[in-house]
């Protein structure tokens, strides 16, 4: 087991909440097409009010902490309250688009000893990148940064979310992670708008570039491994949980709000009025969350994926409950598979028309 996933181990069985994701600003110079957040400024937190709530984070013994906005750097204490982080013993991480990082931020980022920073590319193409930030240049802008922060000694990593608009762009922009010497991810998921609005699930990619994804290698690794029928669900599994959120993790925005997570936007508690610990022990809403299990789920629970399935339980509230399936998930674990999951053959038998009946075949 390795050191990371022992934490994590210990973590659960004490109720510590290890790792936590806090928003400084929802403001940003960028209006990406995908992007779920509301950016005007309803009151964020102080510069005071957030040291405070640092001071409590690690009073309660998180140890992995992740900025990100918004732009983080649209705030002008943002270092500030990295150095009062660091002077916390917090792992720091931090997520941007490096638009605003010049050689003082990225020299302070080196000496404060920040573990990560994540920069967004959605294209190796300025004309797609650009289209979808909605800021002329900021491809380049973006790009410069990394190429400095490298040079600086920072860990950079590229950060891309795959769309309709910029999938036939995936390939260039891991080149171009490679050109660049940092570590690339991909992630396919576009969620709704924190306020409910589904309209930029539009943006979604249609089965076939899940298809192509799931059958590369340099993505998923050992494509065979990775595309295996999923296992037996045995009682360790229906006895289990679906991910960390409300168990080991949670999600603070600017205004004090707490949520299981940054994709759960389910109110536990506002940090400005209660104290966190309070909220994470006491809020009957993390509560909960955390007290379902597999076998409480109520399609996912006699699902063949039910042990292998990303499942979100956010993105599965915003369809409706928490307990219930994730569309955008059981899509991922058939085009993965190829097996069917228990909410698709749920919603075929409910049609006569579609392209989920056109799965029936299959299992005859």
């Amino acid at each position: 087991m390795s050191l990371l996933a022992e934490m994590n181990e210990k973590a659960h069985a004490l109720g510590i909440p290890l790792s936590v994701h806090i928003d400084v600003t929802y403001r940003c110079n960028e209006r990406c097409v995908h992007c779920y957040l509301d950016h005007d400024d309803k009151g964020e937190m102080t510069t005071q009010e957030i040291k405070n709530v640092l001071d409590q984070l690690a009073e309660a013994g998180v140890f992995f902490l992740v900025f990100s906005g918004g732009e983080v750097f649209m705030r002008r204490d943002f270092l500030e309250l990295v150095e009062y982080a660091r002077k916390l013993l917090f792992n720091v991480k931090v997520k941007t688009n490096g638009v605003m990082i010049h050689e003082a931020e990225a020299k302070r980022l080196r000496e404060l000893g920040v573990e990560q920073l994540q920069l967004s590319v959605y294209s190796h193409r300025p004309e797609v990148h650009d289209a979808i930030t909605k800021l002329p240049g900021s491809l380049k802008r973006t790009v410069n940064s990394i190429k400095f922060l490298k040079s600086q000694g920072l860990k950079v990593t590229l950060s891309n979310v795959l769309m309709t608009v910029n999938r036939q762009d995936e390939r260039g922009t891991r080149a171009l992670a490679k050109q660049l010497g940092v570590d690339y991810t991909l992630d396919p998921t576009v969620t709704p708008k924190m306020d409910g609005d589904i309209s930029i699930l539009r943006l979604r990619v249609d089965e076939e570039n899940l298809d192509e994804l799931f059958q590369d290698d340099e993505l998923v690794g050992n494509v065979e491994e990775y595309c295996k029928p999923p296992a037996p669900v045995d009682e360790d599994v229906m006895e289990g949980y679906s991910c960390s959120a409300g168990h080991t993790a949670c999600y603070i925005s600017p205004y004090g709000d707490v949520f299981p997570c940054v994709q759960f936007p389910l109110p536990t508690g506002n940090i400005r009025r209660q104290k966190f610990t309070d909220i994470w022990y006491d809020s009957p809403q993390m509560n909960e969350v955390r007290s379902i299990k597999v076998k409480d789920l109520t399609v996912c629970s006699s699902c063949t994926h039910a042990g292998s399935c990303t499942r979100c339980p956010g993105l599965a509230y915003m369809e409706g409950s928490m307990r219930g399936p994730s569309t955008s998930d059981c899509m991922k674990s058939y085009h993965r598979t190829g097996i069917p999951s228990a909410n698709m053959l749920r919603k075929a038998a409910m049609t006569s028309s579609g392209p989920l009946v056109q799965i029936l075949p299959m299992l005859v």
